[in-house]
């Protein structure tokens, strides 16, 4: 069966009320800012980049109610969604703020902490958006932020750079796409470049396990997130063909393993405003 490559379209109507990254993607890294985090009363915290809100939730309940957080993002339907959340569950110490990273509607030395779940590389200019959230932090606040890191799914780049090979078409493509999420060098001298003094670079990951490579080019998340740009690296007449035998490599690597297992390396900074 040729691999599906109709797109998700994430401003069609319904999309935000089934839409949940949470399990796949960004909860191990979300999980581990929460251990690291520092929950007291009366602090003020951002939540840049806060999606459906899971962190600003779980900020608030955990930090007290005589915290404030302030959960921002420039995705008007998430916000909404997040507001019905709160709603529900009754929470008041959450603000909910339409922004963008770049440009944040916050005053200077506002904020005790600012988190930053997965979402630093996707902003237009992530360094504007890192001396953002020095602007906003007092002094002595703290940013803590996940990141992926450069080698995510290598098993399948790997096997993808294979089938562009043979084919004769060209890899560069595909390593700048791989290579596009940074290292931990380079987030610390970014983190830096901004005027934030690194107190905690730690290198994690998890795995993503999938039946086969069929599971994996059908999977919901992603043929959202990762399957376009996949697809974007090849004409466009060659794109059933190249998919169709990546997939039929990922089958045979996964039928001789028992699985298809995927590398997701990342990092988690902790950075400090002197």
């Amino acid at each position: 069966m040729p691999v599906d490559l109709s797109p998700i379209d994430p401003s069609a109507p319904g999309f935000v009320d089934i839409y949940d990254q949470l399990p796949l993607w960004s909860a191990p890294f979300g999980l581990r800012l929460l251990e690291l985090v520092p929950l007291v009363r009366e602090q003020r915290i951002l939540d840049l980049g806060c999606g459906t809100g899971f962190l600003s939730v779980e900020l608030a309940e955990r930090s007290g109610r005589d915290s404030r957080v302030v959960a921002l993002d420039p995705w008007s339907e998430a916000l909404e969604r997040l507001r019905r959340k709160l709603r529900f569950r009754g929470i008041e110490n959450v603000e909910v703020v339409p922004g963008r990273a770049e440009a944040l509607p916050l005053a200077d030395g506002s904020f005790d902490v600012v988190v930053c779940n997965l979402g630093i590389h996707n902003v237009d200019d992530p360094q504007v958006a890192l001396r953002e959230c020095e602007r906003v932090l007092r002094p002595g606040g703290s940013l803590l932020l996940s990141t992926n890191l450069s080698g995510h799914m290598r098993e399948l780049y790997d096997v993808y750079r294979g089938v562009l090979s043979d084919r004769g078409l060209p890899t560069e493509g595909l390593d700048r796409h791989e290579a596009a999420r940074g290292t931990l060098e380079g987030m610390r001298a970014a983190l830096e470049a901004a005027g934030l003094g690194v107190t905690r670079a730690e290198a994690t990951s998890f795995r993503l396990r999938f039946a086969d490579g069929t599971a994996v080019l059908e999977h919901w998340f992603i043929r959202l997130a990762f399957l376009p740009a996949w697809a974007a690296l090849v004409p466009e007449d060659e794109r059933p063909g190249v998919l169709g035998e990546l997939e039929a490599r990922l089958n045979e690597r996964a039928a001789a393993a028992g699985e298809l297992a995927l590398s997701v390396p990342g990092a988690i900074m902790v950075a400090r405003k002197p």
